[in-house]
Formats: C-alpha cells, sequence, structure tokens
C-alpha cells in the first residue's frame, strides 16, 4: 500500500492551533464578546483547549513596515449596498459599505482571480461573478464554495468624513487567508491500523472535509486514502488545460498536509466496508479501524462496448498523465471525442488549435440538450462549428479499428468511418459504490448513495459526499438529486465534518456549473431537471444571453454567457428562499435581478 506520508508510531498527544494574520482576538471571542474556548475531541473525549494554554503567536501586524494606511474616499462617496475597489499603494482592497457600516477585503477570489466588486452583495456576503464562491463581508471566511480560501480582512476606521484602510502589505499582496486550524503534533496511542477520522477519496469533498475538521478544532487523527498517486488536485482542469502537469493542479501543497497533519495514503484502494466492526479492508490486506467514516469516492468513467475499446490511445481522461497524452497524440493528427458532454467539448475546444481535424460524436441531434435546452445547445454547437469542430449526431461507435495495434479509425453505426490518431471517451459517468455491496450502506438502484441533509448515510457514523451521493436539494423542495458538481462536492464535504462534530448542520445551497469554451465562458446555477420551457434575454446568436429554466411557472435554473452576474444574482435570490416566477422575467425586464443587493 503506497503512502504520501509515513505512518505514525504511537506517541502522546500535542495540540496547536496555528493562527494565520490577525484572528486569533476574533476567534476566541464569541458572538456576545466573551472569551470562548475551542472544543475539540480526542479519542472521542470532548476537550477544551483555552487561550491561556495556546501558544504564543506574534501578530505579523506588529511589524509596522509591513503595514500599510490610506484614505481612499469621502463617507459620501458610497451609499448603502455599494461596493468599490480602491487602491492603497501596496495593493487593491474592497471596500464594503452595508447597513451604515464600511467593510475592507481582499478585492479578487482566492479562487480564480475574478474582481469581487462586479459580484453579488447581499446578506452581508459578496457572491463570485464568475463561479459563485461566497465570503463574509464581516470575517472574510468562505461561506460557500469553490475554494478553499477567504478573503484577508482589513480595518476601516471613519475620520473627518474620510474612510481609511489599514492593511497588511502582505495581505494586500496574497489575497487569500486561510482560516484558523489546530493540527495535532503527534497521535495518542495509535497504532497505524486506528484511526479517528478515515475519508475514503481525495477529492474537493474529502479535502474540505479533512481541512473543516481541523478549522472546528479537531485534533485527533485524520487519514484520507486515494487509489491515485497524486495529493488531492482539480480534476476539472484535466478536459480546461490539458497541458498542465499533476503538480501545477495540486490544491495544497505537500507541506500543507504535513504542517496540519492531514495523512494522505495514496495508491491505497478500499475493497471492503466492515460497518459493524468500523473497519475497511485495502487491496494489499491491510484493515483499518476508524471511528468516523466519510465516503466521497467520486465516478468511473463509462466505457465503450465495442471491439477496440482497449486500444492504447483512446481514453477516458481520468489523470493528469492521461489529458498530456492526448494532447501528445493528437498535435497536427486526428483527434475524435466520443459523447458531447461537458467534458467531451471541453476537450474538443482545447484540441482545436493543436490537432489537424476534431470531430465529436454524439447520440443527440443538438449537443447538451436535456441540460441547456435546443436553443442554448444550438448557438454553442455553432460556436464550435465556426471554429472547424466537425459533429456526427444521432449516430455511435461501432468499432475502433486498429493498425499495429494502435487506434486509426472510428466506424459509426452510420456508416461513416472517422480517420482517428486519439480518441476520447466522454459518455458520463457512474458512481464508484461497487465496494460497499456487503457494507450495510444503502445503495439506490443507479449506485448513488442516499443521505440526508447532513450527508449521514443509514449507517451512524458513516457519512458520504459528491459524484457519489443523491441528497435533498433545499430549493427544489427537498428533492432527492445528484449533483456532480465540483462546486457541490466542496459544499457536502464541509457539511459532512460538521456533523461528524455533531453541529446538526443542514446543507442548503444552489448548485454552480461553469465551462469555458474558445473564450466563452457559460455559468449556470439551479437544477433544471424536468425544466418545461426556456426563456431567453439577449442575443442568443451573438453568445450574450441569459436563459431561465422553469417547471410550473417557477424559475429553477439559470444559464448565461457574457452576461455578469446574473447567475451569480439568481443563485443568491434562489439561496435566500425567495422563489423567482416565470412572469417576472418574460417580461424582459429583470431589472430587480440585475440590481445591487442590500
Amino acid at each position: 500500500m503506497g503512502g504520501c506520508f509515513s505512518k505514525p508510531k504511537p506517541v502522546e498527544v500535542k495540540v496547536e492551533v496555528v493562527l494565520p494574520e490577525k484572528e486569533r482576538d476574533k476567534e476566541d471571542m464569541s458572538p456576545n464578546g466573551k472569551a470562548s474556548p475551542l472544543a475539540y475531541k480526542t479519542n472521542g473525549t470532548t476537550r477544551h483547549y483555552h487561550h491561556e494554554d495556546r501558544p504564543i503567536v506574534l501578530n505579523p501586524y506588529t511589524n509596522p513596515k509591513d503595514i500599510v494606511e490610506a484614505s481612499v474616499c469621502h463617507v459620501k462617496d458610497l451609499e448603502n449596498g455599494q461596493m468599490r475597489e480602491v487602491d492603497l499603494g501596496s495593493g487593491k482592497a474592497l471596500l464594503i459599505k452595508q447597513n451604515g457600516e464600511y467593510y475592507a477585503m481582499g478585492h479578487k477570489c482566492p479562487h480564480y482571480g475574478a474582481p469581487l466588486v462586479k459580484g453579488v452583495l447581499s446578506r452581508g456576503r459578496i457572491r463570485c461573478p464568475w463561479h459563485g464562491a461566497c465570503f463574509n463581508i464581516a470575517t472574510g471566511d468562505i461561506e460557500d464554495f469553490p475554494g478553499l480560501d477567504g478573503l484577508p480582512k482589513f480595518q476601516v476606521k471613519v475620520e473627518k468624513e474620510r474612510v481609511y484602510i489599514r492593511a497588511s502589505k502582505q495581505a494586500l499582496q496574497s489575497q487569500r487567508r486561510t482560516k484558523v486550524m489546530a493540527k495535532c503534533i503527534a497521535l495518542s496511542n495509535y497504532s497505524t491500523a486506528i484511526t479517528n477520522i478515515l475519508i475514503i477519496g481525495a477529492g474537493p469533498a474529502g479535502l474540505v472535509c479533512a481541512e473543516t475538521l481541523r478549522q472546528e478544532g479537531f485534533s485527533d487523527r485524520i487519514v484520507m486514502c486515494t487509489s491515485e498517486k497524486y495529493l488531492p488536485y482539480d480534476r476539472s482542469k484535466l478536459s480546461k488545460s490539458m497541458d498542465s502537469q499533476a503538480e501545477q493542479i495540486f490544491l495544497r501543497s505537500k507541506e500543507f498536509f504535513h504542517t496540519y497533519d492531514i495523512e494522505v495514503l495514496t495508491e491505497t484502494q478500499v475493497v471492503n466496508v466492515d460497518t459493524k466492526n468500523k473497519m475497511v479492508v485495502f487491496k494489499d490486506g491491510f484493515r483499518m479501524e476508524y471511528n468516523k467514516l466519510l465516503i466521497a469516492t467520486g465516478s468511473t468513467p463509462k466505457t465503450l462496448t465495442c471491439k477496440g475499446k482497449e486500444l492504447d490511445n483512446v481514453f477516458t481522461l481520468r489523470t493528469p498523465e492521461d489529458a498530456n497524452r492526448v494532447v501528445k497524440l493528437a498535435s497536427s493528427k486526428n483527434a475524435v471525442i466520443v459523447g458531447a458532454s461537458f467534458l467531451g467539448m471541453e476537450v474538443a475546444a482545447y484540441l482545436c488549435e493543436k490537432a489537424h481535424s476534431v470531430s465529436v460524436v454524439e447520440l443527440e441531434n443538438i449537443p447538451f440538450k436535456k441540460f441547456l435546452g435546443e436553443k442554448v445547445g444550438h448557438a454553442i454547437m455553432k460556436l464550435f462549428e465556426n471554429n472547424r469542430v466537425k459533429f456526427y449526431m444521432q449516430t455511435e461507435v461501432s468499432e475502433l479499428r486498429e493498425q499495429e495495434g494502435k487506434l486509426k479509425e472510428v466506424v459509426l453505426k452510420s456508416g461513416k468511418v472517422l480517420r482517428a490518431d486519439v480518441c476520447v471517451i466522454g459518455i458520463g459517468a457512474s458512481p464508484t459504490t461497487g465496494f460497499l455491496k456487503q457494507s450495510g450502506i444503502t445503495i439506490d438502484s443507479r449506485g448513488f448513495i442516499p443521505v440526508n441533509k447532513m450527508m449521514q448515510t443509514n449507517v451512524p457514523g458513516v457519512f458520504a459526499a459528491g459524484d457519489v451521493v443523491t441528497f435533498p436539494l433545499a430549493f427544489r423542495n427537498n428533492k432527492k438529486v445528484n449533483v456532480p458538481h465540483w462546486q457541490m462536492a466542496h459544499t457536502q464535504g464541509r457539511i459532512a465534518a460538521l456533523n461528524m462534530l455533531a453541529q446538526g448542520t443542514e446543507i442548503n445551497t444552489v448548485p454552480y456549473l461553469w465551462t469555458a469554451m474558445f473564450g466563452k465562458s457559460i455559468r449556470f446555477a439551479g437544477h433544471g431537471e424536468g425544466f418545461d420551457d426556456v426563456i431567453i434575454q439577449g442575443d442568443i446568436e451573438e453568445l450574450k444571453f441569459v436563459a431561465f429554466y422553469t417547471r410550473n411557472e417557477e424559475v429553477i435554473a439559470v444559464a448565461s454567457i457574457n452576461y455578469d452576474p446574473i447567475v451569480s444574482k439568481v443563485a443568491e435570490v434562489m439561496a435566500s428562499g425567495k422563489t423567482i416566477r416565470k412572469r417576472d422575467v418574460e417580461t424582459g425586464d429583470i431589472s430587480w435581478l440585475t440590481g445591487k443587493g442590500s
């Protein structure tokens, strides 16, 4: 069994809480302003870690050379509900006025660097205009995903009708802040075969679960295991940035996992889970006991069933090496993509400038028809055709022909034969839950794990998150759904962690999805399954529009191209519990959506 880190020896426990930036005093205070100790569990026993017991951490703000203070505006320059990007000389900050109070924080989303001044301000938080991440304006903490870090928070004061911001130069330059985390320097009386928290899977759900536990003061052993050979990485970039090396898309550095004592066992596959005895069995026979378990194994790509599916240059794009090889094989050659899925279309778009030809084979007559509707799907298809992508619709692959052991042709059931030097399969995926058949954990007919709003399975102490689950979606009247989005996996990982600590937190987030093709960013929020109409505002031919998906006179999802921040605004309205009616968007007047929040 492989491992990123060596297995610890059973030794005495020591705990340290690492407090970055200026968070120490803030974290010591409860909502009523009184000192509040951090609670954590060791070997199942709740203990409290008081302020006076903590190691002394020097406040970086005590270095005057690191501090900048600047007057940024007059008090009348900003109305309630308004935001402004201001320059402090050493970097920029986002200044916000809400309910008569001023707040200042980092001006870029830590996820992909989106300008937050173009985002949506509502209910005490700012939502990113690109991918929907939400940050608390009072603390800078991330409250909805994607992304792992919060925003640096800066001091604001008003003096003689001028607004001043005082900030750390380092924070201004970094534009991100890792939340306070506990760490376990050594483990108490543990053998390598025992852990308090075991996380199967090292995607965003598993990683956010581990980080949240540490952020909440949990200081016992946490083990993540993955069948892959890498630390957690951004798998979504495999089809968007196919030349990337694994190290370039790591979600966290190796040093991060060492610092916060999150063990990652790589190249380790779980083959059996014994929930009665709280034990898992690995492929090599190694056994590990756990107290709480998270299943976050993601999905496995579906493959073709035809002759030739095992050929060397046929890929399902599962690893960075797969992506790199596809790019190399496609260079000045012929690439065939089977499946007009998001993955398939992203690969087709990426290869266009590198390959001699790119062909897409799809069973439907229009890409994304079931997800985005016929009109939007047709507009995207036209975009691809204008960039030399050839579509073969309403057909399937009947055979992959080889020459000297390598793929040379893709034969379609329509009779068409396509030249192919590389083929990428993007026809969907199935939940990776086969190893749970004898576990006692409920699996539905499609292979998904049903969970409740707290990400709990039917077995006490066993949680699940990410692509493998169906869960109650609050804004769709708690309809049980599977949402295999990057953002949703983050959220579910956090909810699972909070409930491992018995905090009784329910999931209440709006799904948010994005993709980029040929320089056009498509954003999507909500859950459009079963939509019966699509209301489009803007110019769909020019790819500058917003599409509202409705069911029974209610807007259930929204998509846009070049119409920011409309999708983030709709997501925020949905998250607030408000209903958007079909009649509200049919008139063409959507000013009530695009206006600033309050």
